[in-house]
């Protein structure tokens, strides 16, 4: 008869198959494309030596520009025709993510304040055990980032990295720094 304990099964990365496993065609979109005020949202991620990470998905949760959240724990929402305020897109060759998208509204924050329009982002990689946390503001949101409660929780040097900057072409861009040099604030949650 065996006298071994059982040992736990070690902690797996999500590997490259997640960026195959969890997107589907149109996931990239929070809204059709026409929508009016839509746009995109830009960007790539980086390992920690500056690398474009070719197999990462971003997902994105955000409010209607009403600042509504349509879903049972908000108790202001109402169900609008295309609206899903969910986006998954994988990264490809160089990195590069993209969503289709509208401004969120300003949403309710604790304490009876005011968060600014932002995403809720999640980053899944390879090499993560889980997936890492963090949002997108609007750096032309000046007035509301500055009374933002979360945004104001980051240190001063460190807030850029969650400020997508417009796009001359058609909408914003931000990076995403999984580590090193310039890393993207990451929250717990």
């Amino acid at each position: 008869m065996a006298t071994e304990a059982l040992q736990l099964t070690p902690s797996q990365t999500v590997g490259p198959y997640y960026s195959i496993g969890m997107t589907w065609p149109d996931g990239s979109y929070v809204v059709p494309v026409g929508t009016p005020g839509g746009f995109w949202i830009r960007g790539r991620v980086y390992d920690g030596d500056g690398e474009p990470v070719p197999d990462a998905v971003v997902e994105s949760w955000q409010a209607d520009p009403e600042g509504r959240f349509h879903h049972p724990d908000d108790p202001r929402s109402t169900s609008v025709g295309d609206w899903r305020g969910f986006a998954r897109a994988p990264t490809d060759a160089e990195g590069r993510f993209a969503i289709y998208t509208v401004k969120p509204g300003p949403v309710p924050g604790p304490d009876g304040t005011t968060q600014a329009p932002h995403l809720a982002v999640s980053v899944f990689a390879r090499g993560l055990l889980n997936r890492v946390v963090t949002r997108l503001y609007f750096a032309d949101e000046g007035e509301l980032n500055a009374a933002d409660p979360v945004l104001a929780s980051v240190p001063d040097e460190r807030r850029r990295t969650l400020l997508a900057q417009p796009a001359a072409e058609d909408g914003y861009r931000l990076d995403i720094r999984l580590q090193g040099e310039d890393e993207t604030v990451f929250f717990a949650v």
